[in-house]
């Protein structure tokens, strides 16, 4: 996983930004990987004085987060000590929940999945079955107890279809499922697990987990998601986007046709409505000329740097969608006379991309990206 920091975001010399400070140097630990890196590179890539690094170092190797990688041969002097950190010393769970299906990842500190569970869901089924399933398979992917140790993540990220307040943890009129309006969501799950929940978007979680890989780190990207619905997540400016009601990326209700069929949210002639009649008619083909048409809308609004393709209906038939939509974007493109094309590729990840996503919402903060965190009631850096 590559590291997301950079002089922006470097530390400051202060006793009341050591959990800033800290996080920078976790980061930056992150980065390194099993190579590790050493106190004064910490010390240089973070602005700190090497003496305030010391301090950091010393603190989370005591908290088992940082362990020794080694020495390094210096310019002068003594061999350098290199740091790394310790991917297994905290882990948190991503939770993807979908209309019809659940997907539950166990990630380390490094994001990487070491466990994984999924199981059918009836979103319609209510709130109160939903929160049961989704407890019982976070229980079941940490452990109960009774078949072997429970392994106590640091929390829990979700990762559902919207529209929902991500600061609230609140459902607002969920498409197709007006039921959920008002439901309370982070803080019914959190009570049946004991453990800190943080809720977004499924297309957020996934562009979160996309930008905090490395992808289009300090530009802008769209990613799209076609499954059971349709929604974005962009990153802009390398920058999670959610706007101020969590309604950046409402990308499947854009109404394409005034005339066209009845979608769920009550609008007419809504691309998610669009491609989804394609989609079950089997005409994948129209269903990504439209989502193309829809894409090439966002690309002339935001002038991002490439759009990402996910979702399950995408990955049936992922050469067709790349190719029927980048034509569509890159005549959008042409007509707008811009000078380099808009890539569009499937996003990395595949389908576990938006529960990979759905963790980063609870690790991201650890280290440093503070835009990451959807509230105040995240786990913070006790992940074990």
């Amino acid at each position: 996983m590559k590291s997301y920091v950079n002089r922006a975001n470097s530390g400051v010399n202060l006793p009341a930004l050591r959990g800033h400070n800290a996080a920078l140097v976790l980061d930056l630990l992150r980065g390194a990987g099993e190579a590790g890196i050493s106190r004064l590179e910490l010390a240089e890539r973070t602005g700190l004085t090497p003496q305030a690094v010391s301090k950091i170092t010393a603190r989370l190797r005591a908290e088992g987060l940082a362990a020794e990688a080694g020495r390094r041969a210096s310019t002068g002097g003594k061999p350098r000590t290199v740091l790394r950190l310790v991917p297994e010393a905290g882990h948190a769970v991503g939770l993807h929940l979908d209309r019809d299906e659940l997907r539950a990842v166990l990630v380390d500190l490094t994001g990487a999945v070491v466990a994984e569970r999924r199981a059918p869901l009836d979103f319609g089924a209510g709130a109160e079955a939903v929160v049961e399933a989704a407890a019982g398979e976070v229980k079941g992917l940490v452990g109960d107890g009774e078949a072997g140790p429970v392994l106590r993540p640091g929390g829990v990220g979700v990762a559902l279809p919207g529209p929902l307040d991500h600061v609230a943890g609140v459902l607002r009129r969920v498409t197709g499922f007006p039921e959920w309006d008002g439901f309370p969501l982070r803080d019914a799950l959190a009570g049946r697990l004991g453990l800190p929940v943080v809720v977004d978007k499924d297309t957020n979680a996934a562009a979160l987990g996309l930008a905090l890989a490395g992808e289009d780190a300090s530009g802008s990207f769209a990613y799209l998601h076609l499954g059971t619905g349709l929604g974005a997540g962009l990153v802009l400016g390398g920058a999670l986007h959610r706007g101020a009601r969590t309604g950046a990326g409402e990308f499947g209700h854009q109404v394409l046709r005034l005339d066209g069929p009845l979608c769920g949210c009550g609008d007419r002639g809504c691309v998610e409505a669009l491609c989804l009649a394609a989609v079950a008619r089997g005409d994948l083909e129209e269903a990504a000329r439209v989502l193309g048409t829809a894409a090439g809308n966002l690309v002339g609004l935001l002038d991002v740097d490439r759009v990402l393709l996910g979702g399950r209906t995408v990955f049936a038939a992922g050469e067709l969608f790349v190719r029927g939509v980048g034509a569509v974007v890159a005549e959008r493109v042409r007509r707008g006379g811009g000078a380099a094309e808009v890539p569009v590729t499937l996003a990395p990840g595949g389908e576990r991309a938006v529960a990979e996503g759905a963790a980063q919402l609870v690790l991201a903060p650890l280290f440093g990206r503070a835009d990451a965190a959807p509230s105040a009631q995240h786990a913070g850096q006790d992940l074990n």
